[in-house]
């Protein structure tokens, strides 16, 4: 499929859950979110049957999100179902990591290779803190028994947060030469939870850059990382991982977006910034063909906006991070 920019759309990001056993401060409000009723969640065989008509559209790679993807008691025989399908290029996970100690080895058997592990910092009370919960050892934990299974690439996605774990990039970046591990750091998006944060918490990836290169010298660009999207990736001479930087604010990547994304409850979204969605959940519980399933799809990709207006300054209203898929 190609949108009306010339962008050929090969990518669907799934949230097959809205729920998290995390509360991280830029993603929800203290108080949590009002997940939806069960049976408004897509079952996994209707998002089986979307990723089926995705791949018709020449979609075939897929990143299983949330919500904590995890949580799903029935995320790996979907894995499974899907990774076996001979046009699928790609499954893979993003997760907070908490699970993963116990569910490591079954993600690998069913067919998921690459992983991201939302990780914003490496002080265990700052962890606890940011996650108003969360235990920094069990996602290290499951971290290391990644890399012990095999999976390439394994990446840490941190929220670069000033004043809150700016002073720990060189520390991430550190990560790199001992593991090969890819950290990325990613602009913080103000987008529901995030909105009162940004103007303080806001830093961006050149100033990350500036930190760690002022300490571990000059980065040196790297190509060629599996999976890698939207970051500008770098290394340190000599490391096993590289270093990412995803400038979704200060120099936004849109105009080589690839991706369309489904929300748990069966809406596609066009743009994770952007407030229109195409509702799939509707036409799958009344019967709808394959036929009608991709003109949907069509619909979405025709909505893709050239590029969204984040720094316009004007609030993203609606869904926050959870309940789209981060």
């Amino acid at each position: 499929m190609e949108d009306r920019f010339g962008r050929q759309i090969k990518y669907l990001r799934i949230s097959i859950t809205d729920r998290c056993n995390l509360r991280c401060v830029y993603c929800m409000p203290p108080e949590g979110i009002t997940s939806k009723p069960r049976e408004e969640i897509l079952r996994m065989e209707e998002i089986l049957r979307v990723a089926e008509v995705a791949l018709q559209l020449g979609i075939t790679k897929f990143r299983l999100t949330g919500g904590e993807p995890l949580l799903r008691k029935d995320v790996i025989p979907f894995i499974k179902a899907l990774a076996i399908r001979p046009e699928v290029e790609d499954v893979a996970i993003t997760t907070n990591g908490i699970l993963l100690p116990q569910l490591a080895e079954r993600l690998r058997d069913a067919g998921v290779k690459r992983l991201n592990i939302s990780m914003d910092t490496l002080d265990k009370e700052k962890f606890h803190q940011i996650t108003r919960g969360g235990n920094l050892k069990q996602v290290w934990d499951g971290l290391i028994k990644t890399l012990e299974l095999g999976f390439e690439p394994v990446k840490i996605n941190a929220v670069a947060l000033r004043g809150f774990n700016d002073e720990e990039v060189v520390n991430f970046a550190r990560l790199t030469l001992e593991y090969p591990l890819h950290v990325r750091f990613i602009e913080l998006m103000p987008i529901g939870s995030s909105w009162e944060m940004a103007d303080n918490s806001f830093i961006s990836c050149g100033e990350v850059k500036s930190k760690v290169e002022k300490v571990l010298g000059e980065l040196q660009p790297v190509s060629g990382v599996r999976g890698s999207g939207p970051a500008d990736n770098f290394t340190i001479p000599g490391a096993k991982g590289s270093i990412g930087f995803i400038h979704a604010m200060s120099n936004h990547f849109c105009a080589s977006c690839n991706r369309l994304r489904l929300t748990a409850d069966g809406k596609l979204r066009p743009c994770l910034h952007d407030q229109h969605e195409v509702n799939l959940q509707n036409a799958l519980r009344s019967g709808a063909g394959d036929k009608e399933l991709q003109q949907l799809f069509q619909k979405a990709v025709d909505l893709k906006p050239a590029n969204h207006h984040l720094a316009t300054g004007a609030p993203v209203t609606g869904r926050g991070m959870c309940q789209i898929g981060g």
